[in-house]
């Protein structure tokens, strides 16, 4: 339920997990739904709902998952206009809430909504006003949430979020000072691209993945790449020369020279006609919300399942890379003409084209009634873009020479 400041596709931090164990959870067991019921019946409206709110989500085993038990606390609140405010954590997971971007208490029934992480909450107060049995949704599958109100005696620490490691001068160009580059677990799940605290560091990565990020192209934009450069996957875990956080103009420049030293990369440069997808803002404008709030943050852009991505503080560079990278099968190119940084959700059915970056499978859709529309459809309801086919000259890297990465 909570994210953290990560660069493009970043998918670590405490949100990841709860997302990915929503999504694995069962269905809201019967005798939870008959208790939920029974209190719903004997709820009354005549309390008032500010305070601590707190109860434990129990989270299924899945897979090779152990069950977990994850805290979750609320503190609600009303502006001076009476506006109902409510800032939930997740403790279990770290200390840094995320605040409703709606909320609402009506005849007994309390609602809020996270939209940046698609999770939204229901539930119905007891009798007494000392607790509320709902449901936690987030992914397919809903998970029953019971929270009762916490006294100074009984409510739980919120821990402090780790200390922020500060922005990296702005002109400095890093290298990586110490890196690791070692063949991934064969079973390790999913792909990293990281920052954490001072570490910078991937997950599952290949060849591909890496110059694809460290020189924003598509994979098709790459010529003359060996048989083994989408296939073979490593993981990198180093440090930066320099203090601070790296953004990721700066990062891209630690990955460019990782490449050449130790995947000993040489290319040079052309350009080519290429079916390409532009990306153009749709009739009635963008429906994406502006970030002024982090200027000097990297942007965060990860998937919590396929067709749920999460987008904040990114350009609608950030973005389209991600598309051509991630996502499509050819370049998208930027034609918006927006400048500034965005936040926002986008829900799709993804299609068998789909997510070969990420080299996924992505089933036939299931045609359900509730199905999220398909990719194009999404972007232009969802956040007011166009995406659409079309022809675009596009810079090239052919490479000359590339091996295996050297020892560490």
């Amino acid at each position: 339920m909570k994210d953290q400041r990560a660069a493009r596709n970043f998918m670590f931090g405490r949100k990841a997990l709860v997302a990915l164990a929503c999504i694995a959870a069962g269905l809201l067991p019967a005798l939870y739904a008959r208790r939920a019921g029974a209190q719903a019946a004997a709820a009354a409206p005549n309390h008032d709902i500010a305070g601590t709110w707190q109860g434990t989500l129990h989270v299924p085993a899945a897979g090779n998952r152990p069950a977990i038990d994850l805290r979750i606390v609320n503190q609600i609140s009303r502006t001076d206009k009476g506006v109902l405010k409510v800032v939930d954590y997740s403790i279990d997971q770290g200390g840094q809430g995320m605040t409703a971007s709606s909320a609402s208490f009506e005849s007994g029934v309390f609602k809020y909504a996270i939209q940046i992480i698609d999770g939204s909450y229901e539930g119905t107060m007891s009798k007494d006003g000392k607790s509320i049995a709902g449901t936690w949704t987030q992914g397919p599958h809903p998970l029953p949430l019971l929270l009762e109100r916490a006294t100074p005696e009984t409510e739980w620490t919120i821990p402090k979020p780790p200390p922020r490691v500060p922005q990296m001068a702005a002109d400095a160009k890093p290298s990586f000072e110490v890196a690791t580059v070692k063949p991934s677990k064969p079973d390790e799940p999913g792909k990293l691209f990281g920052v954490r605290g001072h570490r910078v560091l991937t997950v599952n990565t290949t060849l591909m993945d890496l110059i694809t990020f460290a020189y924003n192209v598509q994979q098709k934009q790459v010529i003359g790449a060996p048989s083994w450069a989408g296939s073979e996957k490593f993981d990198i875990n180093g440090e930066p020369d320099q203090p601070g956080t790296p953004n990721r103009a700066q990062l891209q420049g630690m990955y460019q020279k990782l490449l050449a030293d130790r995947f000993q990369l040489k290319f040079h440069t052309d350009k080519k006609e290429l079916s390409a997808y532009l990306l153009t803002v749709a009739k009635g404008g963008p429906k994406m919300t502006q970030n002024t709030g982090s200027p000097n943050g990297l942007p965060g852009l990860f998937f919590r399942g396929l067709g749920v991505l999460t987008v904040r503080n990114a350009t609608m560079g950030d973005f389209a890379e991600l598309m051509q990278s991630a996502v499509l099968d050819r370049p998208v190119v930027d034609q918006t003409g927006l400048t500034g940084k965005w936040d926002f959700l986008l829900k799709w059915t993804p299609d068998e084209s789909q997510f070969g970056g990420m080299g996924i499978r992505v089933p036939p859709p299931s045609n359900a009634p509730d199905a999220p529309p398909p990719l194009f459809t999404a972007i232009q309801e969802q956040i007011g873009l166009k995406l659409e086919s079309g022809k675009a000259d596009v810079e090239t890297m052919v490479l000359d020479h590339v091996t295996q990465p050297s020892p560490n």
